[in-house]
């Protein structure tokens, strides 16, 4: 079995940082909520704590018992996962006379530490904190302080168990990822075996254990995820794998074409069904993006249901969930984090659909994605496309879908990404794309006076989509975007570019 870094999850915004600094090292890592904490297996060689908005004095604070876990493997506590150790165990937790936010730096380590070894002096390190740990249990020796937190970092004797009071995971924290390293390889003792391609041949050897001789029908995107999802299953069960490549109405200008072609030479089973005036006719009418998404969904999988009939003894649906959508989708109880939205292909099937789900890449953040469709040598015209949401243009159309706005909004973005690529800057973008606004804006054109639709610009950097910032395009180059969409798009008189982060924002406005 793999070795394994679980984290457990008590809410804070940092948590998928921890689980991709221990990926970064060959590492694999699985988050899971405090209250949700699985068996510790013998491929579970260490547990992490994470931090939290709550405070361990708060009367509705996380609680967990540690009794399986502590003294019996590698443990570290960060931030709220360290004061919850010390104020559990006999110590004493207590609001701080100076909240630490921000940068401050280590003064004085224990250089003997397993946890601190190839620490610089004055390292620094991100604290995030109002409390502080006063005192520490009798069997806590310090190893770490701060000019104003004394109790910076801890380790417990006769145990591999540690706790820091900073955020190690964070890139302010300059050696932040030497502490993982020593905690995850030298104290864990993990293997550093987690790579694309291993993970390729542990996949399609499950895969092959789990489908059998069934049969799996898949839908196709054009996109990374289900390009790759259906490459590792194609390698698993050959012809048993249906391809199905839904138009909905809601794709990229001569995206449904492309996307066919683009698979031709992958060995893939692919056909092509187009379903646009079933997305329009559920769509008449909506306004609220989760009906919306739900109603995309809905007809989604009916189209599937349809399709999966024609597939003599089809038993399963494959998908391309990546692991954002399924941590966005589930929520740390009895902590803030919360569902950001629903998404089309998390939560499984209605009843009356008789198949199975399979997900191959469910495990993975966007980046190992692509890597492992590198391992697996797919198109890196494919592996470098922009991510595109399941339900399209449907959710980048604010207000009412209707099949002229989604031209309109297809000739926006086809100008949108085409100067993207002439100017060079694809590739730098994580995701780019245009967003029809409800609003209509009074402009000139010739000597005549116009009131029409405004639209926005949206173009981040980002590793794996659970943050991002939007991204500093040159002004010359929004200009000719701007200039080229007013000119060529009827029905378009203003172009806007959106300059917010996640988060607070997030990457689509819907």
């Amino acid at each position: 079995m793999q070795d394994t870094i679980l984290i457990l999850d008590f809410g804070s915004q940092y948590t998928q940082l921890i689980a991709r600094r221990v990926r970064e090292l060959n590492v694999y890592s699985e988050i899971h909520p405090w209250d949700k904490c699985p068996e510790i297996t013998s491929n579970i060689k260490g547990v992490i704590l994470s931090g939290s908005p709550f405070s361990v004095r708060d009367e509705k604070a996380p609680k967990i018992d540690l009794s399986k876990i502590k003294g019996k493997v590698p443990l570290l506590g960060v931030c709220f996962g360290a004061q919850y150790m010390a104020h559990n165990f006999g110590g004493e937790v207590a609001a701080s006379d100076t909240r630490e936010y921000g940068r401050a730096n280590i003064v004085s380590h224990d250089h003997e530490s397993s946890l601190l070894a190839g620490i610089a002096e004055q390292s620094q390190v991100w604290m995030s904190h109002a409390d502080s740990i006063k005192t520490l249990p009798s069997d806590f020796d310090v190893i770490a302080s701060t000019a104003d937190v004394k109790n910076a970092a801890y380790a417990v004797q006769g145990e591999k168990t540690y706790g820091i009071q900073f955020h190690p995971e964070v890139y302010h924290s300059t050696d932040g990822g030497t502490m993982i390293y020593n905690f995850v390889v030298g104290i864990a003792e993990c293997k550093q075996d987690w790579t694309p391609d291993a993970f390729v041949e542990s996949t399609v050897d499950a895969l092959k254990e789990q489908l059998g001789d069934d049969r799996v029908i898949l839908g196709l995107s054009g996109g990374v995820d289900s390009s790759v999802a259906a490459t590792l299953l194609h390698h698993a069960i050959g012809s048993n794998l249906h391809c199905i490549f839904v138009n909905n109405g809601l794709l990229r200008k001569n995206e449904y074409t492309e996307v066919l072609e683009s698979y031709k030479g992958m060995g893939l089973n692919v056909k092509g069904v187009d379903a646009s005036e079933k997305f329009y006719s559920a769509l008449k009418g909506l306004t609220d993006p989760e009906e919306k998404r739900k109603a995309i969904g809905k007809v989604f999988v009916d189209v599937f249901d349809e399709e999966s009939k024609l597939v003599e003894n089809a038993k399963w649906l494959g998908q391309g969930t990546i692991y954002p959508d399924v941590i966005e989708s589930v929520s740390v109880t009895g902590g803030p984090s919360q569902t950001i939205k629903s998404h089309h292909n998390v939560g499984g099937l209605p009843d009356y659909m008789k198949l199975k789900v399979v997900e191959p890449l469910k495990s993975l953040f966007k980046d190992e994605v692509r890597r492992v469709g590198k391992s697996l040598g797919i198109s890196p015209a494919i592996l470098g496309r922009h991510p595109f949401p399941g339900p399209g243009l449907g959710i980048r159309i604010l207000g009412e879908v209707t099949p002229e706005t989604v031209a309109i909004l297809q000739e926006v973005d086809a100008v949108f990404i085409g100067e993207l690529k002439a100017a060079g800057l694809y590739d730098e973008v994580w995701q780019a794309g245009a967003i029809f606004l409800p609003v209509n804006t009074v402009g000139v054109m010739g000597d005549e006076r116009t009131y029409e639709n405004a639209v926005a610009l949206r173009a981040v950097t980002s590793t794996d989509g659970m943050t991002a910032d939007w991204c500093h395009l040159p002004y010359e180059v929004l200009g000719k975007i701007s200039n080229k969409i007013i000119n060529q798009v009827k029905g378009i008189n203003r172009v806007t570019y959106d300059i917010s982060s996640k988060p607070p924002a997030t990457i689509e406005w819907e």
